[in-house]
Parts: structure tokens; C-alpha cells; sequence
């Protein structure tokens, strides 16, 4: 049985020891959406002393969970505004459909990063990333693979960005009610698939997945 990661603060202590008080962690959620934005989190944790963390019930829950992919969406509902009330900053960006089209989604979540960063007040002296790093942010930084179950500002950004897009999703809903999306957020299921055979894409879908392509009438 493989062993479980859980988030903690090492990579962020690293940073502290460094003198890099404002460790921002990033991610974002709806890489794999066939619709709707991708939306980025940003977030800078307090600096704590060695230990201190697990004194923090918030953080405990997601030293348990590993990231927003483990929570159930009640859950993550619960946790949003006690985590951004306990962030010493927080911020989010997005990069819509079109843009995803226009850019491919690495380099539109990419976007969605730097544009939630733009946002961060206090602004951060170092930055921590799920598996990717950005390269026009003259930052120090650090991508680390499975970055939202080590570094708990990560697990916490990742909360943030799912849930923020789970909320835009389920408000695009009334707007596009054909297609279901306050049930699957956007994602591939069958019911959203069958929903995009039967009435074609809407100004939400990417136009660049294959399986909405697939979906557009000829003319």
C-alpha cells in the first residue's frame, strides 16, 4: 500500500529560515473541465513556529485530507471562510474559456496565477507551486510534485480555487440550464457529454478540448 503524503509547513519554513516571510501558495482547479474558467488561488499562511500548525483545528483538517480532490464539497463549503479569514492574504484570478482556447490550458492557468498574484496584498517575497513554476514572475520559487498534499498554503489555495469555481459554475447554471452544470462543474460526465450532443457548446466550453469539438454541427 503506497505510503500517504501529508501537507505541512517544511517547504514554507524553508522559505522563513531564508528571511522570505510572504511564502505565497498557488494552485488552481478546472485544468480538465470542458467548460468554464480555470481559476487560481493564491495564499500567504502566517509565519508559525515549529509544531505550532497542529495546534490549528483549520489546518489539522487538512493535514488529514490531503487536498481539495479528498474533500467532499460540504466540507470544502465549511472550510472557505474560516481559511481565508486565517490567511494573512488571499487572492484569485481566472482565465476564461476563450482564453484557454486561445493559450492552452498550462499557459492559461498560468494567467489565472499571475493575475490572483497581481491581487496579493501584502505582496509575496517567494512562491510555492503544484508542479509548475512561472516564469515571468521574477520570484523566488519552488514547483513541487504534488505540491497541494506537501505544503499546507498549497493545500489551501487548492480549497480556495475549488471552491471559487464551484461557486461560478453553479451561478453559470441558470444562465446555461441545458447543460447541467452546477452538478458536474463543467467536468467530462455523461450526462454533460450527452447534454453537448443534444444542443452543441455553449459560450462556456472550450472550443480547443476534442470532446467539444467533436459536439459542433457542421454548418
Amino acid at each position: 500500500m503506497p505510503h500517504k503524503i501529508f501537507p505541512t509547513l517544511e517547504y514554507e519554513r524553508a522559505f522563513w529560515r531564508d528571511g522570505f516571510v510572504g511564502v505565497a501558495g498557488l494552485d488552481e482547479a478546472g485544468r480538465g473541465a470542458l467548460a468554464g474558467p480555470v481559476v487560481a488561488a493564491a495564499v500567504i499562511l502566517p509565519v508559525m513556529a515549529d509544531d505550532a500548525w497542529r495546534q490549528d483545528e483549520l489546518l489539522r483538517v487538512l493535514a488529514r485530507a490531503n487536498d481539495s480532490k479528498q474533500l467532499a464539497e460540504k466540507t470544502r463549503k465549511e472550510l472557505f471562510e474560516p481559511l481565508c479569514t486565517s490567511a494573512r492574504a488571499f487572492a484569485i484570478g481566472a482565465a476564461a474559456a476563450d482564453e484557454i482556447d486561445a493559450l492552452n490550458i498550462l499557459r492559461a492557468s498560468q494567467l489565472a496565477m499571475t493575475r490572483a498574484l497581481a491581487q496579493l496584498t501584502p505582496p509575496p517575497d517567494a512562491l510555492l507551486l503544484d508542479a509548475m513554476v512561472l516564469p515571468e514572475i521574477e520570484l523566488p520559487q519552488q514547483g513541487i510534485i504534488h505540491g497541494d498534499a506537501r505544503a499546507l498554503s498549497i493545500a489551501v489555495a487548492s480549497i480556495l480555487a475549488k471552491e471559487t469555481r464551484d461557486r461560478l459554475m453553479r451561478a453559470f447554471d441558470a444562465q446555461y440550464p441545458h447543460y447541467g452544470f452546477a452538478k458536474h462543474k463543467g467536468y467530462g460526465t455523461r450526462a454533460h457529454l450527452a447534454a453537448l450532443k443534444k444542443f452543441g457548446p455553449c459560450a462556456l466550453h472550450r472550443l480547443s478540448y476534442a470532446p467539444v469539438q467533436h459536439s459542433v454541427r457542421p454548418p
